[in-house]
């Protein structure tokens, strides 16, 4: 069965910093017609840095979306035309202070695919060197090691609802658990 859907129009209706808003007409597969309503997104990174006692750096951080604290992976945007793999060593260094060694790609993550085309790409790596944070002069963050097995507990629990960090967690915990990493 064909599954895609045809695009007939788009409107766009805004237009910000980050994001891009748009509501495309769209034939259906069965010749019926329905509308789209989508966010684009330039895409982010996230990395899983693991210490030599297997513990993960996380970091907090106020989302203002929720209005709460979350504890999550480093992460960052995609700046246009951006290397999704030095984007993440920059997010790394700004939010942790670290670099790291034996990097592995650990794939892409579709956060919300029914509106937004945003890709977080994933990724794993041993801590290096640990030097000084570099801040944003807008981000105000935490850092904090967890063990690996705590970290999978927290995720577990839903104490760590951010899915970019979940996934690294458990794929990071599986690694381990098969001697990959």
């Amino acid at each position: 069965m064909e599954l895609n859907e045809k695009t007939l129009s788009r409107n766009d209706v805004y237009e910000g910093r980050i994001l891009k808003f748009h509501v495309d007409k769209v034939e259906l597969i069965n010749g019926k017609t329905s509308t789209r309503e989508c966010v684009d997104h330039p895409g982010g990174v996230s990395v899983a840095v693991l210490t030599e006692k297997d513990e993960i750096l996380l970091v907090r951080q106020f989302r203002y979306p929720y209005k709460e604290v979350v504890l999550e992976t480093p992460a960052g945007k995609l700046e246009l035309g951006e290397d999704p793999f030095e984007a993440m060593k920059r997010e790394q260094l700004e939010e942790t202070g670290t670099t790291g060694s034996h990097y592995l790609d650990m794939g892409k993550l579709y956060p919300s695919p029914g509106y937004s085309n945003e890709v977080i790409y994933l990724y794993a790596c041993r801590l290096d060197t640990l030097g000084k944070t570099q801040f944003d002069e807008d981000e105000f963050l935490e850092t904090e090691k967890i063990p690996i097995d705590e970290a999978v507990r927290m995720v577990m629990d839903g104490e760590i609802p951010d899915s970019k960090t979940q996934v690294l967690v458990l794929k990071i915990a599986r690694l381990l658990k098969d001697g990959k990493i």
